[in-house]
């Protein structure tokens, strides 16, 4: 009676571990969503990017849908990962880029609602870039992006025929040896 716990599980009893490639992991995450489930789409789609650790089509689509819900700190996450994946994803960049710029301007929103900055806007915008100074403890917000110095090159000043003289002179002192270039030394 004992050995009926003991023995091992039919493999009908046990559950087949499926491999699902990525399109149809992608399709069925997109379902999903569609159905009302952003939850369930997300965790499909975190299940994708563990499975296909190299695409970036999971990543591109979460931090899609963080930014759609205004997440915009987990969508740069995201984001992230894809541009990790691959660099030059352009929609992977825009949700960088635009969700950095909505947590700024919100930030900044904050940061003047709890200080009670009013005036014009030039006076409000000194009276913000003095208060991040104080905040950060940087004397210069933004440092001045100066350009890269222009490299001239410059010809030597001499006349054709001092050239042509100096060129007989060291073919006549040349000696003969094994090495062609001795010459130019």
């Amino acid at each position: 009676m004992l050995s009926a716990c003991a023995t091992s599980p039919t493999p009908a009893d046990t559950p087949v571990a499926r491999t699902v490639s990525i399109k149809a992991a992608m399709a069925e995450a997109n379902a999903a969503a569609l159905s009302g489930h952003p939850d369930k789409a997300y965790a499909l789609l975190k299940q994708a990017s563990a499975t296909y650790p190299a695409d970036k089509a999971p990543w591109v689509r979460m931090a899609q849908m963080r930014f759609d819900s205004n997440n915009y700190g987990e969508a740069i996450v995201n984001a992230l990962e894809a541009l990790h994946r691959d660099p030059d994803d352009t929609l992977a960049n825009s949700v960088v880029a635009v969700s950095g710029l909505r947590l700024s301007s919100k930030a900044l929103a904050d940061l003047t609602r709890k200080n009670n900055l009013s005036g014009t806007v030039r006076t409000e915008a000194q009276d913000l870039a003095r208060l991040l100074r104080n905040s950060l403890g940087e004397e210069i917000l933004v440092p001045a992006v100066r350009p890269a110095p222009r490299v001239v090159p410059v010809k030597p000043k001499a006349s054709t025929a001092t050239t042509a003289t100096a060129t007989t002179a060291a073919a006549t002192n040349a000696k003969p040896s094994g090495d062609p270039f001795s010459a130019l030394k």
